[in-house]
C-alpha cells in the first residue's frame, strides 16, 4: 500500500508528496523529515493475562524499521510485547499479524469480559485500496474471530474503544479533493459500528455520513463512548473540531456540535478518567494546547483554555485523578482533575532531564507500579521508552498558563 493510500487513489502522485510533508507539523516532527508515518504508525496497549502486564501492540515498517519498499509501499506489520508494570521492562516484541502491503496504525482495546479487539487501517486484499479490519482475541490472545474481519471495505483511520462489554470502532470512509491543506482536500465522513465481545456487529451508525470529516478519536467509558474528529472548514488551513457522545446499547448520539475552532490538523486526543467519571479531551489550535472534561452527556464540566501545545497522535495517561500527555516543546504535561475542575498542575522533563522529541507518529504512557511513567513513543529508528517520575514535576509557570 501506498502512503496514506486512501489518499493516492484519488490525488496526483505530486500533490500526495506535498501532503505527506505537510501533515507532519513542524512542531512535533522538525528537521523536515518528511511523513515518519512510513517507518512506524500506531500503538496502543491493554491489560495483558498475568496481574501487572499490558501487552503492548504497535505497527512498524520491520524491526528496526526500514521505511518504504523499492516501489514506494507501506509494509507494516503489527507488533505485539508485553511490558511489566513493576520493573517497566518491555519483552522483545513478536510480529503479531502479517501480511503484504501495509497494516496501520494499529489501535486495541479490552472489554470488561477480557477479550480484545485489535484493528487497523489494511492495504491487504483491499479492492478498494484500503479496508478497515479487526480480529477478536481472548486476554491471552487466542483467537475469538481473528483477523481478518471486516469493518468497512474502503474504511480508514479507524480507532477502537471498549464500553462494558461491548467494542466500538470509530472510522472514516472516502476522500474529497480541493480545500484544506495545499488545497489537497478532506475526508468524507465518520461512522461508528459496535460489535459484541465475539464481534458480531450489533450497530452501524452514521455520524457524519459523506460530509467533509475525518480523523475519528474514541474513548470508551463505563456506559457511552466520546467521539471526536475534525471538520473541513472551506477556505482555512486548520480545522473545527467536532465531538458527540455515544451510548452503545441505544445507538443513540448525544450532543453533536463544534466544540473548538481553528483546530491544527489531527492534534487531539480523547480518555477515560474512572476514579470521576469524565472524558478528557486535549488538542491544539493557533499554537496553543487546550483541554476539555466533558462529562457523559457531552457537557463540558471544566476547561483549560490555553497551556502548551500538545503532539499529534500523543495518547493520554491517566493515574486515578492526574492525566499526563506530551508536550510539543519536549516536556509532558501534568493535569489534575475533578468531576468539576480542570487545572494544569505542573510539567516534567525525563528522568535524564532532557527534553523528548515526540514525534507525530504515536506514543502512550503506561503507569509504573511504583507510580513512575514509562512512555513509550513511536520513531524512525523504532520504539523508545522514556521514564519519568511525578515526583519531580515543576509547577506550571505563567507561560505555560499564557499569562
Amino acid at each position: 500500500m501506498n502512503p496514506s493510500a486512501f489518499l493516492s487513489r484519488r490525488l496526483p502522485a505530486l500533490a500526495l508528496l506535498a501532503l505527506l510533508a505537510l501533515l507532519t507539523p513542524t512542531v512535533a516532527a522538525g528537521h523536515g523529515e518528511g511523513d515518519l508515518r512510513r517507518f512506524m504508525h500506531g500503538i496502543g496497549a491493554v491489560p495483558a493475562a498475568a496481574a501487572g502486564t499490558m501487552n503492548v501492540f504497535f505497527s512498524s515498517s520491520g524491526l528496526p524499521p526500514r521505511g518504504p519498499d523499492r516501489n514506494g509501499n507501506w509494509p507494516h506489520d503489527v507488533y505485539v510485547a508485553l511490558w511489566h508494570a513493576d520493573s517497566g521492562v518491555l519483552d522483545a516484541p513478536r510480529v503479531f499479524i502479517r501480511k503484504p502491503e501495509a497494516q496501520e496504525p494499529v489501535t486495541v482495546a479490552r472489554n470488561r469480559a477480557g477479550q480484545v479487539m485489535v484493528s487497523f487501517e489494511d492495504g491487504w486484499n483491499a479492492p478498494e485500496n484500503v479496508t478497515q479490519r479487526f480480529g477478536i482475541y481472548d486476554t491471552s490472545l487466542r483467537p475469538i474471530k481473528p483477523y481478518p474481519q471486516q469493518v468497512e471495505s474502503g474504511g480508514h483511520s479507524g480507532h477502537v474503544a471498549a464500553v462494558g462489554e461491548r467494542f466500538v470502532v470509530f472510522y472514516s470512509d472516502g476522500w474529497i479533493e480541493g480545500g484544506g491543506v495545499d488545497n489537497l482536500g478532506s475526508g468524507n465522513g465518520v461512522y461508528v459500528k459496535v460489535y459484541d465481545g465475539h464481534g458480531h456487529r450489533l450497530r452501524d451508525i452514521d455520524i457524519a455520513h459523506a460530509r467533509r470529516e475525518w480523523w475519528p478519536m474514541i474513548a470508551g467509558g463505563d456506559t457511552r463512548a466520546l467521539l471526536a474528529w475534525q471538520q473541513f472548514v472551506p477556505g482555512r488551513t486548520d480545522a473545527d473540531l467536532k465531538i458527540a457522545v455515544l451510548d452503545p446499547a441505544s445507538g443513540r448520539v448525544i450532543g453533536e456540535r463544534v466544540l473548538r475552532e481553528r483546530l491544527q490538523y489531527y492534534t487531539y486526543s480523547v480518555a477515560w478518567l474512572p476514579s470521576v467519571e469524565r472524558f478528557l479531551l486535549v488538542g491544539t489550535a493557533q499554537g496553543h494546547g487546550f483541554a476539555e472534561l466533558i462529562d457523559n452527556d457531552g457537557k463540558v464540566r471544566a476547561s483549560i483554555s490555553c497551556m502548551p501545545a500538545s503532539v499529534r497522535e500523543a495518547a493520554i495517561a491517566i493515574n486515578g485523578r492526574t492525566a499526563y500527555t506530551p508536550a510539543a516543546d519536549g516536556r509532558l504535561l501534568q493535569l489534575q482533575a475533578g468531576p468539576d475542575t480542570l487545572t494544569l498542575a505542573g510539567t516534567l522533563m525525563d528522568t535524564a532531564g532532557k527534553p523528548a522529541d515526540w514525534r507525530p507518529i504515536g506514543s502512550i504512557g503506561l503507569v509504573r507500579t511504583s507510580g513512575a511513567l514509562d512512555w513509550l513513543s513511536l520513531t524512525e529508528q523504532g520504539l523508545e521508552q522514556l521514564r519519568f517520575d511525578p515526583a519531580r514535576v515543576q509547577p506550571a509557570n505563567a507561560i505555560d498558563q499564557c499569562r
